[in-house]
């Protein structure tokens, strides 16, 4: 696949440079460059990334941040069989638990609600750190939710980090995930107020909780092309007013004109009749 110019494989992290030092020279520039196109299409372009990351995979599969690179770009395009396989060879390379979360989030990928959830509860949760335990809280939820056990789902949510006013990377996901849930359970108003919170702590916008809190306020938004349209009818309608009443002008004028000329004949008719 093709490689744009103005990537050169240095934009990579030096954990990964360092990773890929363990190949020649140039295969290692051309496996890091695919890495690059990876994170940068991953967001926009998943299946784009995908392609990238598999050509990375054919030149450096037993190197564990393409493996790492390889799953996630298999799990954006929700490629869940792969991407788990993926994260697990990764896992085994490198021995942490950092992958645990998204790994379950596959199970639910996959239908295995069931699975994610005894995942949620194994000894490696307790490795994680701070925002890994945050992120396995989200994937338990959304599995209970799965299992259409919606209670439980905002009871797995109730944590001290939801608790917390103090707003972390993962604080607009959790407050978003809780508002949502409360909503699917019927309590508008508590999920309104969670909204809220969301939006409050979302700086980056990596949800959409403002355009829920409009939604449950009844807010529409009115997209900048129908403006432009909306702004064009008032000028429209003017000149199609003005067009009207200068027509009807030439019409009265053409009336006026035509009754003169029939006065006038009809006064020139009177006078040769009296001559005669």
């Amino acid at each position: 696949m093709p490689i744009p110019e103005d990537v050169t494989g240095d934009e990579i992290d030096k954990d990964v440079r360092q990773e890929l030092q363990s190949l020649p020279k140039t295969l290692a520039e051309d496996v890091a460059k695919n890495l690059v196109m990876v994170a940068r299409l991953i967001d926009e372009d998943p299946e784009g990334a995908y392609g990238y990351s598999k050509v990375a995979l054919r030149l450096a599969s037993r190197v564990a941040a393409v493996r790492e690179a390889a799953g996630f770009a298999a799990y954006a395009s929700q490629k869940y069989s792969e991407a788990l396989a993926e994260f697990r060879a990764a896992r085994r390379m490198t021995g942490t638990v950092d992958l645990w979360p998204v790994m379950a989030d596959c199970e639910r990928g996959l239908g295995r609600p069931e699975k994610a959830l005894d995942m949620a509860g194994a000894p490696e949760v307790h490795k994680l750190d701070k925002a890994g335990q945050v992120e396995m809280r989200l994937v338990a939820a959304g599995a209970r939710r799965d299992m259409g056990q919606l209670d439980a789902a905002i009871v797995t949510l109730q944590s001290p980090e939801l608790a917390s006013n103090s707003v972390q990377p993962w604080t607009a996901r959790l407050r978003y995930a809780y508002a949502d849930a409360l909503l699917a359970a019927g309590r508008a108003d508590e999920a309104r107020e969670w909204f809220a919170k969301a939006v409050e702590a979302d700086r980056d916008g990596s949800t959409d909780a403002s355009d829920r809190l409009a939604e449950l306020d009844g807010v529409e938004f009115v997209d900048a092309l129908d403006e432009g349209e909306l702004e064009e009818t008032p000028q429209e309608t003017e000149t199609e007013t003005e067009t009207e009443t200068a027509a009807a002008a030439e019409t009265e004028s053409g009336t006026e004109t035509e009754t003169e000329s029939g006065t006038h004949a009809e006064s020139e008719s009177e006078a040769e009749a009296e001559q005669d």
